[in-house]
């Protein structure tokens, strides 16, 4: 990250507790089919990188990966600590990787590329991967095909300002013409989170540019998001309900000196 996005990133995800709170989760679907294109399995040396508080970290964990963490933000390093403590965790971000040459055969990133000055991130995960070695990013976003969703997100977004967002591919720029990797594929997953009115205004203030808002600011994104959702009648007689989300995987190899494809079939 530069200074300026790793300065929004600490402020906006302080809040290590609330993010493993509030955020989903991954599917089994998606996360199988990550680890089947990225061929992580047992003993497979995986770098998660920019691992949050350890969503997709533990995953790869519970399918027998050997895994190393680098997260940059202490709130979510915390968080991540805490819940893998077996796991070796560093500090550290993806444009300068505290890993040695070829030290790694996998890199995973969850729901942060977007975030990477791209180019100068790209380089180190290609210098910190073996030969052969494959990179797999994964997203979970609203799935804006649902009216009361759409909703939501023009309701958050009027307050974006600055902060790096996923939608719009912008950071898949990076890759377009790499000699470093070879082209992106992409499959994508349903995915839903149950919760209730708190767990939504908890899911809302986890957003970087909300949870930094000023206090009054930020009650009027909540009071916005709750009424919007009362007033298209999502939560049961109970006050549960499901979020939707599609939870977008992308994965390449990593190219070799001549630009050829090392990676295994």
């Amino acid at each position: 990250m530069t200074s300026r996005r790793l300065d929004l990133a600490a402020a906006g995800f302080s809040e290590g507790g609330r993010y493993e709170r509030a955020r989903p989760g991954y599917g089994a679907d998606a996360v199988d089919a990550l680890c089947g294109h990225l061929g992580i399995g047992p003993g497979v040396r995986v770098l998660d990188l920019a691992a949050g508080t350890g969503k997709l970290t533990r995953e790869l964990v519970d399918r027998g990966a050997d895994v190393v963490a680098v997260e940059p933000v202490a709130g979510m390093r915390d968080q991540l600590v805490a819940a893998l403590p077996a796991v070796r965790v560093l500090t550290g971000a993806a444009e300068s990787l505290p890993l040695e040459d070829g030290e790694v055969e996998v890199i995973t990133v969850a729901q942060a590329f977007h975030w990477f000055d791209g180019p100068r991130a790209i380089g180190e995960i290609h210098r910190v991967l073996r030969p052969g070695g494959r990179l797999g990013l994964l997203w979970n976003v609203m799935d804006l095909s649902v009216a009361w969703v759409a909703t939501i997100h023009e309701i958050i977004h009027r307050h974006r300002g600055a902060s790096p967002w996923y939608a719009g591919h912008g950071w898949s720029s990076a890759f377009a013409g790499s000699r470093a990797f070879g082209d992106l594929a992409h499959e994508a997953f349903r995915n839903a989170q149950p919760m209730d009115m708190e767990g939504l205004l908890d899911r809302v203030s986890s957003i970087s540019f909300i949870g930094t808002l000023p206090p009054q600011a930020r009650r009027d994104v909540l009071d916005d998001v709750a009424a919007a959702v009362v007033r298209e009648g999502v939560p049961d007689r109970d006050g549960r309900f499901a979020f939707p989300y599609v939870t977008d995987i992308f994965w390449c190899a990593r190219l070799d000196a001549e630009g050829g494809d090392a990676a295994p079939a």
